[in-house]
């Protein structure tokens, strides 16, 4: 079932850099927002139809309002655009409770945290989270220029907290480098472009490195659907459906009259995590870890489909 939408009100919008602003959301009348941690990320339902998912940028001890930052992305299907052109302070929205795929591992002797462009959002408030609770942690702030990197005045110069922007360097960031100086028992974290996701998590393969944490903002492209049908059985339903070529296992269930909670319908925002009591998987999602994939416990229904011809759910 699909969690309550909670209303809420724009009370601040800030240039934070080239393409970026914050938006601040606040309950109407005041009050406390449903607690959250550091990592997460809400969904936003925007007066032009869609709904797109923003982490959470301020402090977790904030009860009273939610921040979020938002790049006017050049690829924009309609989210950014609207967040940038339309919306304006003052203006009511709904958005979901805050949801976490992308949480810090309170053991985790040194969180060594690493952002491009965007994915600073999360990144900084884990950063000052981790600070706040007196855990060791070191950040490395990566973007294409010093004028489109959000949130500088409040990172730059803190302790732990290094840079690395593109025209200043004449290169790349050295990735394999940073990465090689941290001990092989932290836990390292990385949210940004697709591509430095991709090479993130190709040299802490390469380097051994086992705790690895990536967030996305955008699944693969791929298609959510399959060329052959397959049976959903699902166990507390004591039920089962054909899942046709052509079609999503989330809209099949749904097709179904099975309610599901569902939000992005593009494998990022993580609500409809379903778990797998039997079948092989073809993942299509921007959440899972590798080492999740490989489980099999668990799958995003709205993208994820069956290799087989039978998959069990525990719906």
């Amino acid at each position: 079932m699909s969690s309550p939408l909670i209303s809420v009100r724009v009370q601040a919008m800030r240039f934070e850099a080239q393409g970026v602003v914050s938006v601040e959301l606040r309950l109407p009348e005041g009050g406390e927002l449903p607690a959250f941690e550091a990592g997460a990320h809400i969904d936003l339902h925007l007066g032009n139809g869609l709904v797109r998912s923003y982490s959470l940028a301020n402090s977790p001890a904030e009860r009273h309002r939610y921040v979020v930052g938002v790049l006017n992305d050049r690829g924009s299907r309609g989210g950014s655009r609207y967040v940038h052109e339309q919306l304006r302070v003052g203006t009511s929205l709904t958005i979901s409770a805050p949801r976490n795929n992308f949480p810090l591992e309170a053991a985790a002797p040194l969180s060594v945290l690493i952002a491009g462009g965007i994915g600073i959002t999360p990144i900084s408030c884990m950063y000052h989270h981790l600070r706040a609770q007196g855990r060791e942690a070191v950040l490395h702030y990566c973007a294409r220029s010093r004028k489109e990197a959000a949130f500088t005045a409040e990172l730059l110069g803190q302790p732990g907290v290094s840079s690395h922007f593109d025209d200043e360097a004449g290169a790349p960031p050295d990735l394999r480098a940073f990465l090689a100086a941290h001990p092989k028992d932290a836990h390292f974290y990385c949210c940004g472009p697709t591509p430095m996701l991709n090479a993130f998590e190709s040299l802490c393969e390469d380097l051994g490195l086992p705790n690895v944490h990536i967030e996305r903002f955008a699944a693969e492209k791929v298609e959510a659907v399959q060329t052959g049908s397959y049976v959903a059985e699902l166990a507390r339903s004591n039920a089962s459906i054909t899942v046709p070529a052509g079609k999503s296992l989330l809209d099949a269930l749904l097709d179904a009259g099975i309610t599901v909670d569902h939000s992005c319908r593009e494998g990022v925002c993580g609500a409809c995590e379903t778990r797998v009591l039997e079948g092989e998987l073809e993942h299509r999602d921007g959440v899972l870890s590798k080492a999740e994939r490989a489980s099999g416990k668990t799958m995003m229904v709205c993208v994820s489909g069956c290799k087989g011809q039978r998959l069990v759910l525990d719906l």
